[in-house]
C-alpha cells in the first residue's frame, strides 16, 4: 500500500488527546505522513478567508486524505469546516482530497457507513448484523447527531464516497486505519462533492 499524506481536521480544545493517540499510532506503525496543521502554525487574528488560504495553500495542497476526528462539538467549528470544504474544492493547484471521517466514543451516534468494495469485510469482518441503506437524508441526522451538516451533505451525496468509522474499529487496528486511508486516497478525485452549503463564519458554542 501506498503511504498517504494526512490531514488531520478536529476540535483542538476537546479532542487533541484523540488526534495525540492517532499520531502515536502513526509513529508506531509508520502508517501515513501527517500534513494537519499544528496549534501555533497559524495566527488566529488573522482575517478569516487569509486563515483558510493558508491552510489550503499551506497544508492540504500537500495531502490527499483528509480525516475528520468527529466529537460532540466539533460540527460548531469553524476552522474545521474550513478545512473540509477546502478540501473537497478541486482548483487549478490544490486538487480535491478524499474524506475519512472517524466517530469519536464521545459521540452518539448509532451507525457507521461503508463506501468502499471489500471495506464491509476488511473493516466489519466481526460484525454478523444487517446492513441497512438509508432512504432519506434525515436519517442520516438522526443517526449522526454530531456530524457537521456538511459531511451529512456527502453521505446523502451518491457522488462522493465518504467513509465513517467508529474509534474503537482502529483504535488497536493500525492495518484497518492504513487501509481505509489507501482507499479514500484512491477515490478522491471521482468525487463530485456537494458544496451548496455556505461556510461557517463564526464558532457556536452549545448549551
Amino acid at each position: 500500500m501506498t503511504k498517504r499524506n494526512v490531514f488531520i481536521s478536529y476540535h483542538h480544545r476537546n479532542d487533541q488527546e484523540y488526534k495525540n493517540y492517532l499520531l502515536w499510532m502513526n509513529n508506531t506503525y509508520d502508517i501515513f505522513f501527517d500534513r494537519s496543521v499544528r496549534t501555533g502554525d497559524i495566527d488566529e487574528n488573522l482575517p478569516p478567508e487569509t486563515i483558510r488560504t493558508k491552510i489550503r495553500d499551506n497544508w492540504l495542497r500537500d495531502s490527499t486524505v483528509t480525516i475528520l476526528l468527529c466529537g460532540t462539538e466539533t460540527q460548531y467549528r469553524k476552522h474545521v469546516d474550513w478545512e473540509l470544504k477546502s478540501s473537497m474544492i478541486d482548483g487549478a493547484v490544490n486538487k480535491k482530497s478524499g474524506i475519512l471521517v472517524i466517530d469519536l466514543p464521545t459521540t452518539s451516534s448509532t451507525s457507521w457507513y461503508a463506501s468502499y468494495p471489500s471495506e464491509k469485510d476488511i473493516v466489519y469482518s466481526d460484525y454478523e448484523g444487517g446492513w441497512v441503506s438509508y432512504e432519506k437524508k434525515s436519517q442520516y441526522d438522526v443517526a449522526y447527531p454530531e456530524m457537521p451538516k456538511r459531511i451529512i451533505d456527502n453521505l446523502w451525496n451518491k457522488n462522493a464516497n465518504l467513509s465513517v468509522v467508529q474509534w474503537d474499529k482502529i483504535q488497536n487496528d493500525p492495518e484497518k486505519l492504513r487501509w481505509l486511508i489507501d482507499k479514500t486516497a484512491e477515490g478522491r478525485l471521482g468525487n463530485n462533492y456537494d458544496l451548496s452549503l455556505p461556510m461557517r463564519m463564526r464558532d457556536y458554542y452549545p448549551d
